[in-house]
């Protein structure tokens, strides 16, 4: 016990000796003296070792050894902090600041956004839908029946639902989900365009992923016409493209539309000399669009002896690669700080 005492009495000399340092030396301090392998914890551990009549003197020896160590801790520490203060109440925040990078959104929705203002001007609303979707308002209410053909043509992510259990719940293929849903409130006339991402079992190249992003426009009325549909079309390409862009239609087939088109306009990278984007055709497909089926509106409870309508639809990714020069689809969903900086104009 005399040694413990004798060692106590050393240490106490070294504290009362120790002068402020900065914020290193008090964290060295802490840890030597009341850190959980410190002294004050080892000298605690010896009183297993001290005679049973000699524990109560050497046990207010060691109260006021760690009170000691303590204070002088606490009172450096206010030293410390004190002069912190003080250094920063100096700085001058008159100075310039580091610069720090600005973000701003993805290219997709740089690109979504610029579609949105075309077709705003036109008089389009946005209206927006559920991405995990029933089987009714994906596929049956667009003409596309149980065991349809055209619905090979969409390979579907089909789901368990969590309260329901069946399997026709899914992963929307399209956006047309949310025109059905607009057409069965029944509020006519309706013009809306309809954004949102997509899902498709797709093999992942450079033109085509499972998951992207489509615009859905829809317009009905009385006495709405093809024509109507076609000068909506070329007013959006221009405004996008520019006026001097060469566009084509195409005759095709959507089970949900009568009679139906393809919409191409002339390769943006390769200027129509052909690439690895375009096929080597020099054109490339953009949107899928015709005048809205019967058989469609009658689903959705609205007279098609009355009323009318064209739809259209498109992926962003792909004339967003056209846009700015992208021959890679994969690059808008890699994260690639080196390809988005080129949007942001971070530095």
């Amino acid at each position: 016990m005399d040694q413990l005492l004798q060692q106590i009495a050393a240490y106490k000399q070294e504290i009362e000796a120790l002068t402020t340092n900065g914020a290193d030396s008090l964290e060295a301090y802490r840890i030597k003296f009341l850190g959980t392998k410190g002294i004050v914890k080892n000298l605690f551990a010896e009183m297993k070792n001290v005679p049973a009549d000699k524990k109560k003197e050497f046990g207010q020896v060691l109260n006021e050894f760690k009170q000691l160590a303590e204070g002088k801790y606490e009172a450096w520490k206010e030293s410390v902090e004190s002069t912190n203060t003080s250094s920063a109440a100096a700085i001058d925040v008159t100075l310039p600041g580091d610069a720090v990078p600005v973000g701003t959104r993805h290219p997709i929705n740089l690109f979504l956004n610029h579609v949105i203002s075309i077709f705003q001007r036109l008089g389009f609303s946005v209206a927006e839908g559920p991405e995990i979707e029933d089987d009714w308002h994906n596929f049956t209410a667009l003409n596309l029946p149980e065991h349809h053909p055209a619905r090979d043509m969409q390979d579907t992510f089909y789901i368990q639902h969590p309260t329901t259990g069946g399997a026709d719940w899914l992963l929307r293929t399209h956006t047309s989900n949310t025109q059905i849903r607009a057409m069965e409130k029944g509020s006519l006339p309706i013009r809306i365009i309809c954004p949102g991402r997509v899902y498709r079992n797709e093999t992942v190249s450079a033109r085509s992923h499972c998951f992207f992003h489509q615009i859905e426009g829809l317009y009905i009325d009385e006495n709405v016409s093809f024509a109507d549909l076609k000068q909506t079309l070329y007013f959006f390409v221009q405004e996008m493209y520019g006026k001097d862009i060469k566009i084509r239609f195409r005759p095709s087939y959507f089970p949900f539309t009568e009679p139906s088109a393809e919409m191409d306009i002339q390769c943006q990278i390769c200027h129509g000399e052909g690439c690895a984007v375009c096929k080597r055709t020099g054109w490339l497909e953009i949107l899928g669009c015709g005048m809205v089926h019967p058989k469609v509106l009658e689903n959705c409870h609205i007279d098609p002896n009355k009323y009318t309508g064209f739809a259209f639809g498109m992926g962003i990714e792909r004339p967003a690669l056209l846009k700015y020069g992208i021959n890679d689809i994969r690059l808008f969903s890699e994260n690639d700080v080196r390809f988005l900086r080129q949007f942001t104009g971070a530095v």
